[in-house]
């Protein structure tokens, strides 16, 4: 028996979201942060600098790799399209060109879970209540109405901005994520000639989400997605007829099949790692990494918590129903694997197009006020945020302000601010967009049901466009490693070769191409007559070079960060030592 749902809609409040208006928040949203500026540190450039490294004629692509280092490259995919980037489009910078196909995947990580939400919308346990009278939201237009508020809620999410404009294996495991919670929301409401697409979305989608360093949660996701399909199919489908339930039971079975052939994939390539390891279980503070685990959660999931959890309070006798057991599945899968690994922010970054499909479910059952609170909420936070960037963007032209003009000055020493009238003109226009935003969304479309979430998505872009227009030059000087780079680039010879000691991956890449060096990781038989060393690993260093044989050069600071720095060292003849009879500065 059907338990009553506790969506009440009328037709006039699932009035669609104008298609147009969508599509520029989505350009809006993922342009910004792929445009315009260099490699940030550290798995951004990281990554980066294994990309270029594939493209060399040596390079294993089945086993990625920066200065003969794999450690940390076990995913495939992702350095994969960006190498593959880089060959095809030879005629743009190799850092602009990687970038290509993660722009490609964020879009595909909105598409899917529009689509994710608009098919667990259609489940008939997910439907409004019938009016005794008619009026109620057909089914369809229902549909619409919720994905195109899962799709805001997503926008919205504070956590998504950054990660989700980097090219590293996070964002392709979102996006991978993405197309397998679609995959399974969409295959009970396809005929049987029409499964095709489903299923290669979930082949895709586990695949990539093995070769993309998280087999582990491929083979959960597949697990929970049959299990799901299976229990649906048991006990939340009574009335299907007899072909409904041999599809049922067929799509169990592929998302079985699928899910063991991935697992067997990522188990020849052997992709399997170790990675669990509880707060406190390094020596550090159980307390102090409990609490840190915390606040992620809240701020990095807002707005779309509070309305998930409302949505599992007030759609409590639905739980097991495909809309709500399928993406709570997924939410839990991606926050336990944040709670039991270091990688936390990346794997609560895969949570997010679930817990927006639940929080898209909480928009029906909302009273009035709660909606107006957030509204007010909203408006209040992100023209906050909005005229604080406006402020210290005038600060950083005019140095006035004086207080932020100094704050600036002291936290990013050396930076010159420059001026773009184009950054500027889009800037001015987003605000103004904004402004527009908040006078119609206080005196049109009051009865859509999406209305709660446009102040939200549309602030979260707001802030994020303007970070990166009028912010950017700073944040690439503050977050980039170039000015370090460049400077340690001036102290050598070009046209030698250097050699690295503790210097990791992030640096390693910037000093490859930002400063434009021949790196080699430093051993007793190098013979490159420059030496890089990272402070903290100096004490450790006469473990494998022959200290007698360097002089000490300078001390090189980034800008931004006291904390790291690095030595150049310069290689001493032996025969100069004998003659001149002085021993090498130390440092």
């Amino acid at each position: 028996m059907n338990k009553p749902s506790p969506a009440i809609i009328a037709q006039s409040a699932v009035r669609r979201l104008p298609r147009f208006a969508l599509l520029l928040f989505c350009l809006a949203y993922i342009l910004p942060g792929f445009l315009g500026r260099g490699p940030w540190k550290n798995e951004d450039i990281a990554a980066f600098g294994v990309m270029r490294e594939l493209t060399s004629s040596a390079a294993n692509w089945l086993q990625p790799q920066l200065l003969g280092q794999a450690n940390g490259f076990e995913a495939l995919v992702p350095y994969w399209l960006g190498a593959i980037a880089i060959k095809c489009l030879p005629f743009l910078d190799p850092a602009f060109a990687v970038r290509i196909p993660f722009v490609l995947l964020l879009a595909l990580t909105l598409l899917t879970t529009w689509y994710a939400v608009y098919y667990l919308a259609r489940s008939p346990q997910a439907q409004p209540v019938a009016f005794a009278f008619g009026g109620e939201a057909s089914p369809v237009d229902y549909a619409r109405a919720i994905a195109d508020a899962g799709l805001l809620a997503l926008i919205a999410s504070l956590g998504l901005a950054q990660l989700s404009h980097e090219t590293t294996p996070a964002l392709a495991q979102l996006g991978f994520t993405a197309l397998v919670f679609y995959a399974m929301a969409a295959s009970p409401y396809r005929r049987a000639t029409q499964i095709v697409g489903p299923a290669l979305g979930l082949l895709a989608g586990l695949a990539g989400l093995a070769l993309s360093g998280a087999p582990t949660l491929a083979l959960l996701l597949g697990v929970g997605g049959a299990v799901v399909e299976w229990t649906h199919m048991r006990w939340g489908n009574n009335r299907a007829d007899a072909a409904s339930k041999q599809q049922s039971w067929q799509w169990v079975l592929l998302i079985a099949g699928v899910t063991l052939l991935v697992s067997s994939l990522a188990y020849g390539l052997n992709l399997w790692r170790w990675r669990i390891q509880l707060p406190g279980a390094d020596g550090q503070s159980s307390w102090n990494e409990w609490r840190s685990l915390g606040r992620l959660l809240l701020w990095f999931t807002w707005p779309a918590w509070p309305l998930a959890l409302w949505t599992l309070w007030r759609w409590r006798r639905q739980l097991a129903s495909r809309h709500v057991a399928l993406p709570l599945w997924f939410v839990g899968i991606a926050v336990g694997a944040t709670l039991t690994t270091t990688a936390s922010d990346r794997s609560l970054l895969l949570s997010l197009p679930p817990l927006a499909a639940l929080a898209a479910f909480a928009l029906p059952t909302l009273k009035r006020s709660v909606a107006s609170l957030i509204d007010w909420f909203t408006l209040l936070f992100f023209t906050g945020c909005a005229i604080i960037i406006w402020v210290v963007w005038i600060a950083m032209q005019t140095g006035v302000p004086r207080q932020p003009a100094a704050n600036v000055a002291r936290l990013a020493p050396g930076f010159e601010p420059s001026f773009s009238w184009l950054t500027f003109l889009v800037a001015v226009a987003a605000t103004l967009a904004w402004t527009w935003l908040v006078k119609w969304r206080a005196g049109a479309q009051r009865a859509a049901i999406w209305k709660s979430l446009v102040l939200p998505a549309g602030g979260a872009t707001l802030c994020w466009l303007l970070l990166m227009t009028l912010w950017l030059p700073l944040l690439d000087y503050a977050r980039s490693l170039a000015p370090l780079s460049r400077q340690i680039a001036s102290l050598v010879d070009k046209n030698a070769c250097v050699e690295i000691y503790g210097v990791d991956s992030a640096q390693a890449a910037a000093l490859q191409y930002h400063g434009q060096l021949e790196l080699r990781q430093a051993t007793v038989q190098a013979s490159c007559p420059y030496l890089i060393v990272d402070v903290n690993a100096q004490s450790s260093l006469s473990s494998t070079v022959n200290l007698p044989d360097w002089a000490f050069q300078a001390t090189v600071r980034r800008p931004t960060d006291n904390n790291e720095n690095v030595r150049v060292f310069k290689r001493v003849s032996i025969d100069s030592q004998a003659k001149t009879a002085t021993a090498p500065r130390r440092p």
